[in-house]
């Protein structure tokens, strides 16, 4: 029946010769002890061939690139695991150290073998970060053996990071948010999650020095200066979303007077009625208070237009 079949397609069979051939060819290059992506990897191999696409497809991305002399080897990760490799029979050890999951490696152990290599620059300051502190592994973010490390593509970084920061997911989807789930932002756009000098991992040395990269027309100088926008830009604002506009806290007039306990405005909150200086509704103190952010106006720090 079968030679029917392909009496009938000798395309199909053509095809089917052709991929036999190629088969018997890997595994014989494997077999005769010929390195198939990395440098000595041909022990390996022979064992973990193509067949198995999780462990083969390294050799599509930054580690396998046999023309990079700084390209790692199986055992530059994994440690020599002469016991894995040479063992007969079943229930075969695994190797000295694993990266999935349920992997028995401690975490101190498989970091030191990412971090041989990857050191210094934006990793220069992982030991006593936060995500060390908290016991992550690399691998808990990053995929090495996969062409695409979702962590590393703007696409599905947020995916990555939101799989842990739960309250910030919730918050980017309130009516107020920076353009992250639009594809314009994403996280490390102001966090280093390998460790940093500033506050929560952010790139820079204050919450302020941060947020000036993108947002420069807010940082001055200003003849007059706003107090508590010149100490920390999360005075006011909530940087991972809110229902205010603006990313506010609390919408104005109510945000400025849980500041300014003595003046017209908030006295016109408490008592609930307008006292005939400013009214209450609205934008209320930005209708005058216009430049929050710092004033060069000649009147005096009332940030005026």
């Amino acid at each position: 029946m079968m030679k029917q079949e392909f009496s009938r397609h000798p395309f199909a069979a053509m095809l089917l010769g052709m991929a036999l051939a190629l088969g018997v060819a890997v595994t014989a290059q494997a077999a005769d002890g010929k390195d198939l992506v990395l440098k000595g990897d041909a022990k390996c191999t022979s064992c973990h061939d193509q067949d198995e696409k999780s462990v083969m497809a390294i050799g599509k991305t930054r580690h396998g690139a046999t023309g990079d002399s700084r390209t790692p080897t199986c055992t530059s990760c994994h440690g020599d695991s002469a016991k894995h490799g040479d063992h007969k029979g079943g229930n075969r050890p695994l190797p000295d150290r694993t990266f999935d999951k349920k992997s028995a490696t401690p975490v101190k152990a498989r970091n030191n073998a990412c971090l041989s290599c990857h050191k210094g620059s934006n990793r220069m300051q992982w030991a006593g970060s936060q995500h060390e502190g908290q016991g992550l592994a690399c691998t808990t973010c990053h995929t090495v053996h996969n062409q695409h490390d979702a962590v590393r593509e703007k696409a599905t970084q947020t995916e990555t990071c939101f799989s842990c920061h739960k309250e910030q997911r919730a918050q980017s989807h309130r009516s107020s948010h920076h353009p992250v789930k639009e594809g314009k932002m994403v996280c490390s756009n102001c966090h280093n999650p390998h460790g940093s000098s500033g506050p929560k991992l952010l790139l820079g040395d204050t919450v302020n020095e941060t947020c000036y990269t993108c947002h420069t027309e807010k940082r001055g100088p200003f003849l007059w200066e706003h107090a508590p926008v010149s100490d920390n830009c999360t005075n006011c604002h909530t940087p991972h979303g809110s229902n205010n506009a603006a990313l506010l806290k609390t919408r104005a007039p109510y945000l400025c007077s849980s500041c300014h306990l003595a003046g017209h405005q908030s006295e016109a909150i408490r008592n609930g009625a307008n006292l005939g200086v400013v009214p209450v509704t609205g934008k209320a103190c930005v209708n005058c208070h216009g430049q929050i952010h710092g004033s060069n106006h000649p009147s005096g720090a009332r940030f005026s237009r």
